[in-house]
């Protein structure tokens, strides 16, 4: 009994290290959005920086949220305030318009969802289609419609520009294209048109690349493509609510040409340069001239970066939150399942389907049931993938006790509680442990995709790194969060041997 009391006392205190962080919530933040492209995680990087140096604000920025709708409905919904978009964007994605109105009629119209658009950047970011200018001028193709000529060839689109109003849909139906395009991230489609793999891919107009690679932007000859001028998309009430923060992002009006993005694409997709540190650059006043040379990156450099703390920290409460919560549910489900073989079947059978939906579906059908993004849809999904192992283990623990052992506790007249709290779950112990274990495991993959919806964590990288097709900080966020993984493997098994009864795990 004493050793029972104190598996349970133990355990409770790690409950409460694990979930303490849970209670710890930032207040009085300014929260800026990026897309997960270069020039946006660039942009929202600039705005979160001179919102910050106004005062009077902790500015946060998510970066790489996902598409346009996440974005927009995080806005709506106030999981961020403020993000950099295209009024192209606006018009035909978020308004459903035909056209791009003035900013004063977009404005008038946005007012309806409580938002508004501002502070144009200087300048447009087109959407194009490309190819490698050696192999259009071979076959002859310089305009868009002379495409359709050739539907033997072979195009990938970014996932955005697939599903936009404004997108690929709309433009084969107002050129006649006959291809059926292949879906992947922009920053991969360079490389795999470089290689060979495609023929033709979405650009923007400002992407570094183009030149890189040698690609011919074909021309819109039918005019299909709208403007698309950047400005910042925000929540009404910002200017009010934090009206220093608000005036200094007011001064970012025409401060950024288009020479000037493309410089900064560059430096990022080209030079391995951080989105932060380009950011910062842009806005220190010395002239880049006068920048003493960046030292050529090592991985040391991206691994040890000082957003690892803010990751670890984020990764380490999206694990050990769910975990906790899993575990609160799991174990009496895997108590009823061993005590009512019916109902246990129908229990094991919904949780096994859970695990069974992709992380991407099911954080989406999340996003959509909670209305907003961020931590909780994704502590939420990460609850509901660590419910089988521990659910399962609990049962087939309770199960595999000794039919003896039953008898002389009902023998000895204890009633149905204290039989599970001194004897059951103390002899099914390893089992259970073995699956908050698996759970726990399992979370550490599974919460890096959470940073596709803005949760933070090791993931962040990983989306950054797709983003830009660097490979260093691809590992920069795999390797920690592999790391993280074994060495939760192994606390696991010491906590095995701190918890159970030597008695216990010799049986």
């Amino acid at each position: 009994m004493k050793r029972s009391s104190l598996i349970i006392h133990r355990s409770s205190v790690i409950l409460a290290l694990a979930i303490a962080p849970a209670l710890a919530v930032a207040q009085g933040t300014l929260s800026v959005g990026s897309k997960r492209f270069t020039e946006s995680y660039i942009l929202g990087e600039i705005v979160t920086r001179t919102a910050a140096g106004a005062g009077g604000v902790q500015a946060v920025h998510h970066q790489g949220l996902g598409n346009t709708a996440i974005l927009a409905a995080a806005l709506k919904a106030g999981a961020i305030h403020v993000y950099p978009e295209y009024t192209g964007t606006i018009a035909f994605e978020l308004l459903g318009l035909k056209a791009v109105p003035p900013l004063a009629d977009l404005n008038r119209r946005l007012a309806e969802e409580g938002l508004a658009a501002a502070v144009p950047l200087g300048f447009s970011n087109s959407y194009g289609l490309a190819m490698v200018a050696s192999q259009a001028a071979a076959l002859g193709i310089a305009r868009l419609s002379q495409l359709a000529r050739f539907p033997e060839l072979r195009i990938g689109l970014s996932q955005e520009f697939l599903n936009r109003r404004d997108g690929w849909e709309a433009l084969k139906n107002a050129y006649g294209l006959p291809f059926y395009p292949r879906g992947l991230d922009h920053g991969l489609a360079y490389e795999a048109l470089s290689g060979g793999q495609l023929d033709v891919i979405d650009v923007y107009s400002t992407d570094a690349k183009i030149e890189r690679y040698r690609l011919r932007v074909l021309e819109d000859d039918r005019g299909f493509f709208p403007a698309y001028d950047a400005v910042l998309l925000y929540r009404r009430e910002v200017p009010e609510r934090v009206p220093a923060a608000w005036r200094a992002l007011q001064g970012l009006e025409g401060r950024i040409g288009a020479r000037r993005m493309i410089e900064m694409n560059a430096r990022v997709e080209l030079d391995r340069v951080p989105f932060a540190q380009v950011a910062s650059d842009f806005l220190a006043p010395a002239p880049a001239a006068a920048r003493a040379p960046a030292r050529e990156r090592t991985f040391s450099d991206v691994l040890f970066a000082p957003d690892l703390p803010r990751l670890t920290v984020q990764h380490l409460l999206l694990v050990f939150v769910s975990l906790v919560l899993s575990v609160v549910a799991g174990v009496p489900l895997g108590v009823w399942a061993a005590r009512a073989p019916r109902a246990g079947a129908a229990i094991l059978a919904a949780v096994s389907v859970l695990q069974t939906v992709p992380a991407l579906a099911l954080l989406a059908i999340l996003i959509a049931a909670l209305d907003r993004i961020g931590t909780v849809p994704a502590v939420a999904a990460l609850f509901l993938y660590g419910l089988l192992p521990i659910v399962r283990n609990t049962q087939s623990g309770l199960a595999d006790i000794a039919p003896a052992l039953r008898e002389s506790a009902l023998a000895l007249g204890l009633p149905s509680l204290a039989r599970l709290r001194l004897i059951e779950l103390p002899r099914a112990a390893r089992s259970i442990l073995a699956g908050v274990k698996t759970s726990a495991v399992i979370n550490v993959g599974t919460a890096t995709i959470a940073a596709f919806i803005g949760a933070g964590g090791y993931g962040e990288r990983i989306v950054a790194g797709l983003a830009v097709n660097d490979h260093a900080v691809l590992l920069a966020g795999a390797i920690p969060a592999a790391a993280l993984a074994l060495c939760l493997q192994w606390g696991f098994e010491a906590l095995d041997r701190w918890l159970v009864p030597a008695g216990l795990r010799e049986r």
